[in-house]
């Protein structure tokens, strides 16, 4: 039977946390030891670490790797890595540390212990430099850039064990899935090709559109939600895979969808990120990743094929995972259903084109959201939780103007 893509870079899942004994003698240990808090950025990254989701990495980047995934998307190992993996701190914390000092990573919720880590190097960075080769600009209102620009003034590098999985499991439960569990789902279903949808919203018509045409040529589509932070005016996690839940057991074949959630903030970096998403979808067992219009986008940063052309520019083999470009999706009322701007001749004006700032407004206003573009059953959903909104909330929700991945 044919087999999964293999993880990035290794061939085997590379999961550095820890269980059973060690585990609790690592964490005893990190009590003794200096602590560092990190970001909810970091945090993700310490978790995707855990987990195997950033194999084969073993800890955060040095400062030469730093450089080279800046300007090269390059590790010095020639590692192909799209965005650099790194830790920050302040320059009063990290100067109390010397090269082999080991500390401890915490969280800022009630100082969770997430890693040990063993200080390899210290540095200070460009950080314009970073944003404006990762995220192609240096506008403080990206917040991405606005993100890395409050980050501590020097980078901390070296290898971790990972103590936690920063209570994702208990929160999203069979939601939350590792790669190792994706890896094994997609096997007991007798998959070998599959496609990820990346989300960080509830799905619509346009998005179950591409995932439909996704399983027409793979075996199947792991629907793979954001669990982490977002910017504000973002619907939470909890309401957008409950919508999302509903739509699969509606609107899909049994056993053709996997919904599953993974633990990253949203870096809004455009193309570099939906590098980033196939890479790790790799390490999840899946060859495909779907590129849609202005993946990972915010704003107007990037065009709206931006993340298609990158996938042409990086070197051939650097990833096993390919993407399925597709190209705007809508209704078109001529055609009469859903169709894409490769399939479809006719003016705009027969569309539905609806901007996720258009949605919110409808939504938080409670008018009428044509049935062409969202099921029923989401929308009903949606309304449940911009009813439960503040008026304030509310105002933030319309304001908060991105695409609809």
């Amino acid at each position: 039977m044919p087999k999964l893509v293999p993880p990035h870079g290794r061939g085997t899942l590379k999961p550095l946390l820890l269980e059973g004994a060690a585990l609790q003698t690592e964490t005893a240990r990190a009590q003794t030891l200096p602590k560092v808090m990190v970001s909810s950025r970091e945090r993700g990254d310490i978790v995707m670490l855990g987990i195997g989701g950033f194999t084969p990495l073993d800890g955060f980047m040095t400062h030469a790797d730093w450089e080279g995934v800046c300007d090269g998307m390059r590790m010095t190992n020639g590692l192909f890595w799209p965005i650099p993996i790194t830790l920050s701190t302040d320059r009063d914390t990290a100067a109390t540390f010397k090269t082999g000092t080991e500390i401890a990573l915490v969280g800022s919720k009630h100082g969770e212990l997430l890693a040990t880590m063993k200080v390899t190097e210290k540095y200070a960075i460009n950080k314009a430099h970073e944003c404006a080769t990762v995220f192609r600009t240096t506008d403080l209102e990206h917040p991405g850039v606005k993100m890395l620009m409050e980050q501590g003034e020097v980078n901390l590098a070296g290898p971790l064990k990972v103590l936690s999985q920063g209570g994702f499991p208990a929160k999203y439960g069979d939601l939350y899935l590792t790669p190792a569990q994706t890896r094994a789902v997609f096997e007991s279903n007798g998959w070998s090709t599959v496609a990820a949808f990346q989300t960080r919203n509830p799905m619509h018509r346009s998005h179950e559109y591409l995932a439909k045409v996704a399983i027409e040529v793979c075996d199947g589509v792991l629907v793979h939600s954001l669990l982490g932070n977002l910017k504000p005016g973002d619907i939470p996690a909890e309401v957008r895979t409950r919508a999302i839940g509903v739509l699969i057991d509606q609107y899909f074949v049994k056993k053709t969808v996997v919904q599953s959630g993974y633990p990253l903030d949203m870096r809004y970096a455009g193309p570099r990120e939906a590098l980033l998403h196939a890479l790790f979808r790799q390490n999840y067992g899946c060859s495909h990743q779907i590129i849609g219009r202005d993946h990972a986008g915010v704003g107007s940063y990037y065009g709206p094929f931006d993340a298609h052309h990158i996938f042409d520019e990086i070197p051939k083999g650097a990833l096993e995972t390919q993407p399925l470009k597709i190209d705007w999706t809508f209704w078109c009322y001529q055609c009469g259903g859903m169709a894409s701007g490769r399939t479809c001749p006719h003016p705009d004006e027969d569309r539905l084109l609806v901007s996720g700032t258009k949605l919110r407004k409808w939504l938080s206003e409670g008018s009428p959201v044509p049935a062409e573009f969202s099921r029923p059953e989401v929308l009903a959903i949606l309304r449940e939780y911009y009813a439960g909104l503040g008026d304030s909330d509310r105002v933030e929700v319309r304001l908060a103007g991105h695409s609809a991945r």
